[in-house]
Parts: structure tokens; C-alpha cells; sequence
């Protein structure tokens, strides 16, 4: 499922203290990543095949909110919406009209993707974090996770130092498929209701529920 990865990335750029540590930036930048409760952002993700090295590009909008509430929705090339929230976590396809549902414990059940959820992960305890220094303006950090899984071998992100904030991220899978997310337009700490991240299928919509599934 590719949303489990999107988690992934997101929740890797909300680690801002600890990049932040980990890249030697500025004390200032830690106190402002320290104290982000929300935000809203365009995204352009790039996913490339490995094999082929097709590419296909999507943009869309990110808005979270802490604790772990998650609305991820993705406008081209088709409109998807995901919605992360407390207990259940939704994955609609208006085109298609259908839509899945999921406890959120059923989709991260890896240890290191449970504690990026729940937000109890430090990048040092879970990654060997290498800072690979200036790469167009932005400090370049190489991720190699402790205990590598299908989805994750290997990831980097880039900080902007400038802007104090994190620019891109990049997660690379067991088969080499890279799946690149990059931020843009970031308004830090909106006022965002918490219906945003609830949903209701609308008429005509069917619906795969998976919450009684082990």
C-alpha cells in the first residue's frame, strides 16, 4: 500500500528537531521546528520505477496536525484523497467511486513506522544519519535505517537552512524504487479544524471496509 510509505515521508519531515540536530543547524531552527503543531503545504511527489525508470508525478495538498492527524489529497494526475486519523484511516478514489477503510493500526505494523505515528521516533535511535553537506544551497542528510524493511533501505532529506525548514525527502525501497516527496508553499502552525481528517463516503460510493480484518 503506497499510503504507508506517504506516512513515512511525512512524519520524516515532521522529525525537524532531530534533523535539525543532526545537520548542526542553528538553535534557532530547532526551537521553531520544536514548536510546529501544524501545517499546510503543496507537494509534488515522484515516484520512479526501478526496473523501467518510468516516473509518474503527482501534486496535491499536505495538512497535519499534531498529534498524527493526516490529510493527504492528490489532485493530479487523478484525485485521491487520504485521511490519517485517530483510529481510522480512509484511502477514497472519487473517479473510481470507491473508498477503503482501516483501523490505523493495521497499516503500521512495523516498529519504526508505529513510533513515527505516534510521534515517539528520534531519526539517531532509528537511523544511522549521515550528513552529506551542501547540495544546491540545501544540507543534504543520508538515512540508513536500523532495521531495514521492504518499503524503507534507504532514505535521504535535504534541508533548507534559509527557510528553516525541511525541502524534499526521498524513500528508497527494497527493489530500488524511489518514491520523492517535495514541499512548497509551507504555512506553519494554521488554524486547522480537525474535520478536515474526518470523512464520510459520499452516495454511490463503494466501500471496502478492512476494519475487521486481523
Amino acid at each position: 500500500m503506497h499510503f504507508r510509505i506517504l506516512i513515512l515521508i511525512i512524519s520524516i519531515m515532521l522529525s525537524f528537531s532531530t534533523i535539525a540536530s543532526a545537520a548542526e543547524l542553528t538553535t534557532e531552527i530547532q526551537k521553531t521546528y520544536d514548536a510546529i503543531r501544524s501545517f499546510k503545504a503543496d507537494f509534488t511527489q515522484t515516484l520512479t520505477n526501478a526496473a523501467s525508470k518510468e516516473q509518474e508525478v503527482r501534486t496535491g495538498q499536505i495538512v497535519f496536525k499534531q498529534p498524527s492527524l493526516l490529510r493527504w489529497e492528490s489532485v493530479k494526475p487523478e484525485k485521491e484523497l487520504l485521511i490519517v486519523g485517530e483510529s481510522v484511516v480512509w484511502d477514497y478514489f472519487p473517479e473510481d467511486r470507491v473508498a477503503f477503510k482501516y483501523r490505523t493500526k493495521q497499516l503500521f505494523n512495523s516498529k519504526t513506522m508505529i513510533k513515527f505515528i505516534s510521534g515517539k521516533a528520534k531519526l539517531e535511535e532509528d537511523f544511522v544519519v549521515e550528513n552529506q553537506g551542501n547540495d544546491n544551497g540545501l544540507i543534504k542528510l543520508k538515512l540508513l535505517p536500523l532495521e531495514p524493511e521492504t518499503g524503507l533501505v534507504l532514505a535521504y532529506v535535504w534541508v533548507d537552512p534559509e527557510k528553516k525548514m525541511l525541502a524534499k525527502t526521498l524513500v528508497i525501497d527494497f527493489y530500488g524504487n524511489g518514491n520523492e516527496v517535495t514541499m512548497t508553499n509551507v504555512e506553519i502552525d494554521p488554524e486547522v479544524d480537525d474535520t478536515l481528517f474526518q470523512f464520510t463516503p459520499p452516495d454511490g460510493v463503494d466501500v471496502e471496509d478492512n476494519t475487521k480484518n486481523n
